[in-house]
């Protein structure tokens, strides 16, 4: 929160590509952009250097030798039209976004202070699915916020249910001295709230593996991080989607592979190497 961390202050443009052009002379293969909120990116700059998020996003995809660029987490009251585009047309761009939901009832979702409604946020995600349809999403969940009730935390599961998240990090609402939250009335009992997180989980991990299934038998683009840590014949990386792939055949950090997808569970993919790419 800003009264914590202190007021966002963007770094110019012109300096995060030569950054980036530095980096990629470096043999970087993928950028990895942070901020508290970061597609509100450059508002406070001046207005003649003032590109927008979505621009930031195209002028760093023209950076030669980056092949990939992630960011988070974006707030959902900032994620425009321009940011979208940019997420479709931009090849660098992975198809993976960290969108944090908190809460699918709009009423806890105000008791939060947060400035989007349940309904605003599948809109964004619909939006976002129709300008890249195989996306992967991702999210934060917070059961056992003070005064959830039964009905709202429903709502929450119906969120996940109608999203389908390809991963979620989910947390139990615990007191934290000094905030607001802290002397909300109807504080959820610690019983309580560990049944809602493990249906919840289960939930989530249930989605997670059906999308994993779905992508066996294609061919996915890897970047390689190493050796797999339990089988020296094979090596791990990532998919554009991020997520793990544990696959067959010996591959150099750094290097972006062809591996068909072989079998899956709820948080990893095993595949096997295909083809290295050349001239990336």
């Amino acid at each position: 929160m800003p009264s914590v961390r202190g007021r966002e202050q963007s770094r110019r443009a012109a300096d995060l590509v030569a950054e980036a052009e530095a980096l990629a002379a470096d043999g970087v293969r993928e950028l990895t952009l942070l901020g508290q909120n970061v597609n509100s990116w450059g508002r406070d700059l001046a207005v003649e250097e003032r590109i927008g998020f979505g621009g930031l996003l195209r002028a760093l995809d023209d950076v030669d030798g980056i092949a990939r660029i992630r960011f988070t987490s974006p707030h959902p009251k900032d994620m425009r039209d321009d940011v979208i585009a940019a997420m479709a047309d931009c090849a660098s761009v992975c198809e993976h976004l960290h969108l944090p939901l908190q809460s699918g009832s709009t009423a806890v979702l105000r008791r939060m202070r947060r400035t989007y409604s349940r309904e605003r946020y599948l809109d964004l995600v619909a939006r976002i699915r129709a300008a890249v349809p195989d996306i992967a999403l991702t999210t934060d969940l917070i059961v056992g916020f003070p005064g959830e009730t039964d009905a709202e935390f429903a709502e929450t599961l119906e969120v996940v249910e109608e999203v389908g998240y390809d991963h979620a990090f989910t947390f139990v609402y615990s007191p934290r001295r000094g905030t607001e939250a802290v002397a909300m009335p109807d504080q959820v009992p610690e019983e309580l709230k560990r049944e809602r997180i493990t249906r919840l989980v289960d939930l989530v991990q249930a989605h997670a593996a059906r999308r994993n299934r779905a992508r066996r038998g294609t061919v996915q683009e890897v970047l390689v991080e190493g050796a797999s840590r339990t089988d020296p014949e094979r090596s791990r990386g990532r998919t554009r989607g991020n997520t793990t792939v544990n696959f067959r055949g010996v591959a150099a950090p750094g290097e972006l592979v062809e591996v068909r997808v072989t079998g899956s569970t709820s948080q990893t993919l095993t595949g096997e190497l295909l083809a290295v790419r050349a001239g990336v």
